[in-house]
């Protein structure tokens, strides 16, 4: 089974991405969803003890935590240090469910692959890109978005020019989802290519 990484900047069309693989019939184990899953379970009272007054209603509240995050620099790696194991359990989890159902192929959709270290838990990176001002445009049109803020997450990630020289494939999103969408089926077309010749 081909464990393939997707990863992309914010504002890159890495969420349309993923879906666009799971139409193509690839499971896709997406990080995002499962931290959202978490923060309303097995995370929350974890969150709540090493920041007090983020857990409201028995789930994490997102705005409270991220002020928090802001004031203290920090708070990152401490909040990584709860939520990344019990990511990697729910992916381990994806996999053995996969791999026993005979999947040749699945994607785990890491927002920050290179940035967390996750890149040598995958077999083949794709990265989706596009231009850096329908980026900066796509963003700003998120509610509660400022340039403040998106600077801050940019910060945080790894600059989008190093991301595709790390990348086997790239997909830009900046032509249309069914330009994508066309990548998409090639990149999978290609992996399986791969895989019937023996290459790894």
């Amino acid at each position: 089974m081909i464990r393939v990484g997707l990863t992309g900047s914010i504002g890159m069309g890495k969420t349309t991405t993923a879906k666009l693989f799971a139409d193509a019939g690839v499971p896709v184990n997406d990080a995002d969803a499962v931290v959202h899953q978490l923060y309303s379970g097995k995370a929350a009272p974890l969150v709540e003890a090493a920041f007090p007054g983020s857990v409201k209603g028995g789930a994490v509240d997102r705005q409270a935590l991220a002020r928090q995050l802001a004031a203290d620099p920090d708070a990152f790696k401490r909040l990584e240090a709860i939520v990344h194991p019990l990511v990697r359990e729910r992916e381990q989890q994806f996999l053995e469910k996969n791999s026993q159902a005979g999947a040749d192929l699945v994607v785990l959709d890491i927002p920050l692959l290179f940035e967390s270290g996750a890149a040598d838990r995958v077999d083949r990176i794709v990265v989706v890109t596009c231009d850096p001002q329908l980026q900066h445009d796509r963003v700003l049109a998120r509610p509660g978005m400022t340039e403040e803020k998106f600077a801050m997450i940019l910060s945080r990630q790894l600059p989008d020019s190093e991301k595709r020289k790390r990348a086997d494939y790239l997909v830009d999103t900046g032509h249309g989802i069914e330009a994508a969408r066309g990548q998409v089926n090639d990149i999978i077309a290609d992996l399986r290519r791969r895989a019937a010749n023996g290459e790894t």
